[in-house]
């Protein structure tokens, strides 16, 4: 046997040790460009304020410099007159009266000492709450924007700045600054509610222990929120699986105990078409309805496409597995955050019949289904996930 075939015994150790520094490298690198993504956003809306401000300036000057800046660089994703609107709008909230006093209140606790230390450092800030009270606005300012450097500016334009409680968006900025949450965890977390609990329950924080910070999962969510640097390499995280476990676990339980005529079939129900192999998130039976109830988890927010797969795994169940009397199938799309105007044409040319529930069922279903699902609260409570009123669009 040659020396090329001979692995050595402590190999294996010395693979795992490289993948972690690789590993560990590729979360540093993601997490500095996002820091001077977020970092330059910030002062590109600090400045467009200030010049609107001082010199008076219109709103054309967004669209003259959108138009300018991808002419200068035609190749970056982040100077269209859109996001420039949402750098002006970021650093007005995060600088704004009521965010930057709740931050006085909230940052001075003993309990963000730790994790607050380094940018306390960084901007030669006393460690206090004494100091925070006597802080300029301006150094506040500073703090906070270098709090917000540690978040990816995916989720700040998409759910931070739309909750409209100063304390309650300080909440998860922390949260998700300290537990490198997702833009999924983190819009699940504002559904469920998390703040709310967390002031029912007495707490100053109610972050789930099956959140744990996942450094490959935060990197990936970074390089998503910022620039595509293919180099780093990083895809599809394999721990954003715990949430959805969890999540189907319960929602398919709770269905069942309502007794609605819901037979569970099976989770993560394999199709076959040729080659390919497809899998279903939950299956049931309905015993009245005489026909399959198809059932795909979103963690997210509702895609066109998602409609384009239901569409098609109900294609396949009809073609497969429905029986000789049976109805045809339904397909439910519980998904964390929709659009109706964009479920609307995604489900306009489908021709079987399919649902779409923001923890809600959406009326596009047939009408005998009513009084035979699971109603909109029924959902929210088998998830956790309180529906707010204001949250749902009719």
């Amino acid at each position: 046997m040659s020396d090329a075939a001979v692995i050595p015994a402590d190999y294996a150790v010395w693979l795992t040790d490289v993948k972690s520094r690789i590993q560990s490298a590729r979360t540093v690198a993601a997490r500095a460009v996002n820091r001077e993504l977020v970092l330059l956003y910030w002062d590109l809306g600090r400045d467009i304020v200030e010049k609107q401000q001082s010199k008076g300036w219109g709103d054309s000057v967004i669209e003259q410099l959108a138009r300018d800046l991808r002419g200068a660089f035609p190749g970056a994703q982040g100077f269209s007159a859109s996001n420039l609107w949402r750098m002006k709008q970021c650093h007005q909230v995060y600088t704004g009266a009521d965010f930057l006093a709740q931050a006085v209140r909230e940052l001075a606790h003993d309990r963000h000492a730790p994790f607050l230390e380094p940018l306390v450092q960084e901007l030669g800030i006393p460690p206090g709450k004494k100091s925070l009270d006597q802080l300029v606005p301006e150094k506040l300012a500073q703090l906070v924007r270098e709090l917000a450097a540690l978040v990816p500016w995916g989720h700040h334009v998409n759910h931070l700045i739309k909750v409209e409680n100063p304390a309650e968006r300080l909440f998860y900025l922390l949260a998700t600054a300290r537990f490198g949450w997702t833009r999924r965890v983190l819009l699940n977390q504002i559904k469920a509610g998390a703040y709310e609990r967390s002031l029912a329950e007495g707490k100053s924080h109610n972050f789930p222990a099956a959140l744990p910070e996942h450094l490959a999962e935060q990197a990936e969510e970074t390089l998503k929120s910022s620039y595509n640097l293919e180099f780093l390499g990083i895809h599809r995280a394999v721990k954003e699986r715990d949430l959805e476990d969890r999540l189907i676990g319960q929602l398919r339980d709770f269905i069942l105990e309502l007794g609605y005529g819901f037979c569970f079939i099976g989770r993560q129900h394999r199709l076959g078409l040729g080659r390919k192999e497809y899998f279903i998130d939950l299956l049931f039976y309905h015993r009245f309805l005489k026909c399959l109830v198809a059932l795909d988890l979103k963690l997210g927010e509702f895609e066109p496409e998602h409609a384009g797969k239901m569409d098609f795994y109900l294609n396949l169940l009809n073609e497969k597995e429905r029986g000789p009397d049976d109805h045809p199938s339904i397909g439910i799309i519980l998904c964390a955050a929709k659009d109706d105007l964009e479920v609307e044409f995604a489900l306009r040319t489908k021709g079987n019949p399919i649902g779409v529930a923001e923890y809600q069922l959406k009326p596009t279903l047939p009408r005998e289904l009513k009084g035979k699902l699971p109603t909109t609260k029924q959902l929210g409570e088998a998830l956790g996930l309180g529906v707010k009123k204001k949250g749902i669009r009719r």
